[in-house]
């Protein structure tokens, strides 16, 4: 089949495939009309007039706007409030007096406890940073993970990093390795993650191609393997490698140092461009795989991209704090019911609810039991899986059943 040929197929299947998408720019200029129409961010439909186009972009913009701004000033109101509630509670204005301080600017409210700064620099700000920076990557891995399989259901677990991780730290705590003195496990679960996630894509890959479907299956074996891997680990430690086993993968924030802050800090922001700068593409491969190489998309080179982004953030994420489960499923897929599909939206917001998230997750964390730290992971569990529960009913019931 010609290139003449194939290249006008995208005007019949375009709209169908782009049906609720919205699309970024960044097509060719030879692409059919009804891509380019889905290409600026609307189906295309011959009954409908121009203005209803204009006012359901209008919309769609409005509710963007009011999400951002939302959730931005819900981020802002939760740190503050986080950094003051503790043992030793602090006011919100000397929270901002200590931060302005800090800035050189000798104003604000004055600490009223000799203690103040030093529980607000030493412990609890760099505990917020890190819910922020691991919220955000989590989440952003998420919206890329089901950009990728065009699925809501998919999350970062999927190619196995968080296994992975588990796994290297795991090993560590079990044979007590110390090579690296207190880094030694967070090092050992963020390469295990990495590797991990490219033993699971160079296995699904043949003939120069991965099929999506070759990788989730490839995913789910590697995944009941690292299974199986931590019970033998558990099995073989001892009474204090098990409940420190346990609690890992229970996830938790607490003894974060600014030291950790920094390792995370720039490998979580570099997948957050990462994932923006590849957004657009994600958009195009939104209709579908032939209509996205139609339109200039290498598709392997941006699936091989994503999952290197993924594995990147989830595994910076659970290195220092363990395995925290669903941020990556809810958060998406709540952002793509509020404001659509467009990745260019999806992605810096779907990272914004997931450090608002995170940051109110470990507050309940630090507060529901007084002189107490429950698992963080614990809480975003039971949370996410009544959710993922009423997500897989709402799929079926759009679907009309999973035949």
């Amino acid at each position: 089949m010609t290139v003449t040929q194939t290249s006008h197929e995208p005007v019949a299947d375009a709209p169908t495939a782009a049906a609720g998408t919205v699309v970024a720019s960044g097509g060719s200029a030879t692409a059919p009309a009804p891509v380019r129409s889905a290409l600026r961010g609307a189906a295309p439909r011959s009954d409908e007039p121009a203005s209803a186009v204009v006012a359901q972009h209008a919309v769609r913009r409005g509710r963007v706007v009011v999400l951002v701004t939302g959730l931005s000033i819900a981020l802002v109101v939760l740190a503050v409030v986080a950094a003051g509630i503790g043992q030793l509670h602090i006011p919100p204005a000397e929270v901002l007096g200590s931060v302005l301080r800090r800035l050189g600017l000798d104003s604000g409210a004055a600490a009223t406890h000799p203690h103040t700064d030093a529980a607000l620099w030493s412990i609890r700000f760099p505990r917020l940073v890190m819910a922020l920076l691991v919220g955000a990557a989590l989440a952003t891995g998420g919206a890329l993970m089901q950009g990728v399989f065009g699925n809501p259901l998919a999350d970062p677990g999927v190619v196995g990093v968080s296994s992975g991780a588990a796994v290297g730290a795991c090993t560590v705590i079990v044979f007590g390795w110390t090579f690296l003195g207190s880094w030694t496990a967070a090092t050992a679960a963020l390469v295990g993650g990495l590797l991990t996630t490219l033993l699971v894509y160079a296995t699904a890959r043949d003939g120069g191609r991965t099929q999506v479907v070759t990788l989730v299956l490839t995913g789910v074996a590697v995944n009941a393997v690292a299974g199986a891997a931590l019970a033998f680990l558990t099995f073989l430690g001892d009474t204090q490698a098990r409940e420190q086993i346990v609690f890992w993968q229970l996830g938790s924030l607490n003894g974060t140092r600014w030291p950790y802050v920094a390792v995370v800090a720039p490998l979580v922001l570099l997948g957050i461009v990462g994932a923006c700068l590849v957004a657009r593409r994600l958009d195009l491969l939104a209709l579908g795989e032939r209509t996205a190489r139609h339109l200039g998309v290498d598709v392997e080179r941006l699936r091989v991209v994503c999952i290197v982004l993924v594995a990147l953030l989830t595994a910076a994420a659970v290195a220092f704090c363990g395995i925290i489960a669903f941020v990556g499923l809810v958060v998406p897929h709540l952002v793509r019911m509020t404001v659509g599909p467009g990745h260019r939206v999806l992605v810096p917001a779907s990272a914004l609810g997931g450090a608002v998230l995170l940051l109110c997750a470990d507050l309940v964390a630090r507060t529901a039991v007084p002189y107490a730290d429950l698992p963080i992971g614990m809480l975003t569990a039971l949370c996410g899986g009544p959710f993922f529960f009423w997500l897989i009913r709402r799929t079926r019931r759009s679907a009309g059943g999973w035949a």
